[in-house]
């Protein structure tokens, strides 16, 4: 890759790491900039993308300056997001299509109309014979290549819209199976009451522009979940394996929380 290429760019101190990392003449970097970054929660992609374009723009002193990222990433969810400017605008569909790695937490015993907190819980299912031995032999049937169906609250492009504003308009939508890939499945924890605090989420005074995006609700912490990480093919929703892992169970299953840790050769370094 002969752009230049960032690592651990703090999201809250955006502006001081630029000016420690970057000279102030974009044509020292004639083939663009690639920003690996941790998403924060309740952000969507386009809230960092305009973080992140002010910011470099100001750098710069280029209004004009491109930016972009490699990959959307759901506001619930955290993690990797690549953030092009530049040129490197030009390799972000490259970049989107490298295998993704994630951990996720999935309950069972009910389901959700978005497959995670966004939406209140619409059914309940039976799930006292889940157990661990039942998950780790469920996940045995997720592995390998497979058509999977993406949630109706996902950004896939119907007639021009989302399908996410189709369905927060309350219009039936039908999406087509995509061809996906898992690669690993790993249980790492399982519990029998996922229990959850609020997380009383305030955007900080520091960070502007932010649409502070709201969950309707959280778990009662009464049904057991799975902890799983997950490696797998471009285009793979985890939504959806949570909806379809809790249907192979015999119940229902919903995202209750969501890590992409990382995305082809960038990983994310904990700090």
């Amino acid at each position: 890759m002969s752009c230049f290429v960032l690592e651990n760019c703090p999201v809250e101190a955006i502006q001081d790491y630029l000016e420690s990392h970057l000279s102030h003449d974009i044509a020292d970097y004639p083939e663009g900039i690639v920003i690996p970054m941790d998403k924060p929660y309740r952000w969507t992609s386009a809230d960092l993308v305009r973080k992140c374009k002010f910011q470099l723009q100001k750098h710069f002193s280029q209004r004009n300056l491109k930016v972009g990222h490699a990959g959307t990433l759901d506001p619930l969810a955290t993690g990797m997001l690549i953030i092009c400017a530049g040129k490197a605008t030009k390799i972000a569909q490259e970049l989107q299509s490298h295998t993704k790695e994630y951990v996720a937490t999935i309950e069972f015993g009910a389901t959700t109309p978005s497959y995670d907190l966004e939406q209140p819980i619409d059914n309940y299912y039976p799930f006292e014979h889940i157990d661990e031995a039942a998950v780790r032999e469920a996940l045995k049937g997720f592995e390998g290549p497979q058509e999977q169906v993406p949630p109706v609250f996902s950004a896939k492009i119907i007639n021009g819209l989302r399908a996410y504003e189709y369905a927060r308009a309350g219009e039936e939508v039908e999406l087509r199976k995509s061809a996906i890939e898992i690669f690993e499945l790993e249980l790492l924890n399982f519990v029998e009451r996922n229990v959850m605090v609020d997380d009383n989420f305030e955007v900080a005074g520091t960070v502007r522009n932010i649409r502070n995006y709201h969950t309707s609700h959280i778990s009662d912490g009464k049904r057991p979940a799975a902890t799983i990480r997950i490696k797998c093919s471009k285009g793979t929703y985890i939504r959806s394996l949570a909806r379809d892992l809790g249907l192979a169970l015999g119940s229902g299953g919903y995202l209750t929380a969501l890590r992409r840790t990382s995305s082809g050769e960038f990983r994310l370094t904990e700090r």
